[in-house]
């Protein structure tokens, strides 16, 4: 729906970990009408728009730019003249070395509204994540930033490097790496030490961090030899020596480790994260799309008709939201559930339910269909009970039939189905030019879709599966299962993909 007036706010996304954007930034994201992102935002921050957003792609790579900065500033003004909210999210802050003053000005000569989100910088969080302070009490008390990418059409445009090498304290350079050569040789020109600490942090914060280090002297013949490129952070100062004791980023259990998630995006974020948190380079690769029933009428009766029953049961999370969606669009008291007793399989399952203030009666040590059924005939007889099972439309029919054979009265509440992700997405289009090192399958689904998309990696990868039903669908599909967690839970294939790395 277009707003009677215009806004466009700039959102500072950040230096590269999804996890690094700030509150409000998230909040006007899930507001945006139209999203005009850059080439270093993290591809998971635009989940946080909604789905029916325009999203333009306005960034530059190496010199290459797909959009001028006179284009987009005309966009943003277009965009949001015509009554839209429009977000321009830029990497790292708006306002440092993001041409985000330019974008503001462009926007007040127009006469829009607009409002300023500032990021966190890579200028601050790429030396933290690569153990070094920017400031320590006993290495000086000054901080100087500068970018080594000058406007040309400035009337001054070269940076004065006296000024810059006697400035004292710690030095950060954004935007330098394809002049690095020149820019150090004009430092020891104007009197730095040859032996100053220098740190080169690429790609900061996120799973395929880099950080070389050298004297000021040799380091750019160094990254040169290794083809350490853009884009980077350069530290230089005294501060760097601290690494060494403070690199508490690039030690963690799955640094660099390249992991591919094919869960829907919209259950991704939890295993992204937490593999990401153990320094992963953690990436979303769906190949399943969660979508209503066939038949919604059906569904809707059923759960209408839950009081009627003496057990509900749900095997996933997404069938919990799913089931009480539709409850909360029939009924306003969650009393109306009635009497009805609930099972669930596996604590995440167990935890959803909970979040609508309800409590699980059954709930088996072991997160499948056959341990729900052995966890009944431990505790009662079935026959006869109404039982309404609400679960996905590809799962398997085991429970049903198992429940039915014990003389249970079963009904199906088909609360959503997965079907193949056919919208190409970065994760697709980079595992295919980088591939990885595990692929993670957390359900039979994710497996067959996987296979339908007939991706082609450059390499070979490792499979990790999240239990027995999983890796039996991978064993048949002509995969190896070289992990498998013995949680059948997120946060179970999460351990069994650090174990296998820590083993010797």
């Amino acid at each position: 729906m277009v707003n009677e007036k215009g806004f466009c706010h700039l959102v500072g996304a950040g230096p590269g970990n999804p996890g690094l954007l700030t509150l409000l930034g998230k909040e006007c994201l899930s507001k945006a009408q139209v999203v005009v992102y850059d080439h270093l935002c993290s591809a998971e921050l635009l989940h946080f728009a909604p789905k029916s957003a325009e999203y333009i792609y306005a960034g530059k790579k190496a010199g290459r730019k797909v959009l001028s900065q006179e284009a987009i500033n005309q966009l943003l003004i277009e965009k949001a003249k015509s009554g839209l909210h429009v977000v321009r999210l830029k990497g790292g802050d708006p306002f440092l070395f993001g041409r985000g003053g330019e974008e503001a000005e462009a926007l007040a000569t127009a006469g829009i509204a607009f409002g300023i989100v500032p990021g966190v910088s890579s200028a601050i969080a790429g030396p933290a994540y690569a153990g070094i302070p920017v400031t320590h009490r006993s290495y000086g008390a000054y901080l100087t930033i500068f970018t080594g990418h000058e406007d040309l059409n400035k009337s001054s445009p070269k940076l004065d490097y006296a000024a810059l090498t006697h400035a004292g304290g710690t030095k950060v350079m954004l935007m330098g790496m394809a002049r690095l050569g020149t820019i150090i040789k004009e430092l020891l020109i104007h009197g730095m030490h040859r032996s100053t600490p220098v740190a080169l942090i690429r790609w900061a914060t996120t799973g395929c961090q880099q950080t070389l280090c050298g004297p000021l002297e040799e380091i750019s013949q160094k990254a040169k030899e290794i083809g350490f490129t853009a884009p980077a952070v350069a530290v230089f100062g005294e501060v760097v020596r601290l690494r060494e004791k403070l690199n508490w980023f690039e030690s963690r259990p799955l640094f660099g480790k390249r992991i591919a998630v094919t869960r829907s995006t919209l259950q991704a974020s939890t295993l992204l994260r937490a593999l990401s948190n153990l320094g992963a380079d953690a990436f979303e690769l769906p190949t399943i799309r969660i979508e209503p029933p066939q038949d919604e009428r059906a569904f809707l009766q059923l759960v209408a008709d839950t009081h009627k029953y003496d057990w509900l049961i749900f095997t996933s999370p997404n069938g919990v939201d799913t089931f009480f969606q539709a409850f909360f669009g029939i009924y306003k008291d969650v009393r109306e559930i009635g009497g009805v007793r609930i099972a669930a399989i596996g604590p995440a399952t167990a935890e959803r339910i909970r979040s609508y203030y309800l409590q699980v009666d059954l709930m088996p040590t072991q997160y499948v269909a056959e341990a729900v059924v052995r966890a009944f005939q431990e505790k009662m007889s079935v026959e006869n009970l109404r039982i309404l099972l609400a679960r996905s439309g590809n799962a398997r029919p085991f429970l049903r039939k198992e429940l039915t054979r014990l003389g249970a009265i079963v009904d199906e509440a088909i609360a959503y189905r997965t079907v193949p992700e056919s919208d190409e997405c970065v994760g697709m289009r980079r595992f295919c030019e980088e591939g990885a090192d595990i692929v993670t399958f957390t359900s039979s689904s994710t497996v067959e879709n996987f296979v339908t998309l007939q991706l082609s990696p450059p390499e070979n990868f490792q499979t990790a599966s999240i239990g027995p039903i999983t890796s039996r669908t991978l064993t048949r599909l002509g995969f190896s299962v070289d992990i498998e967690a013995i949680q059948h839970t997120i946060p179970g294939l999460v351990k069994a993909i650090c174990q296998y790395y820590a083993a010797p």
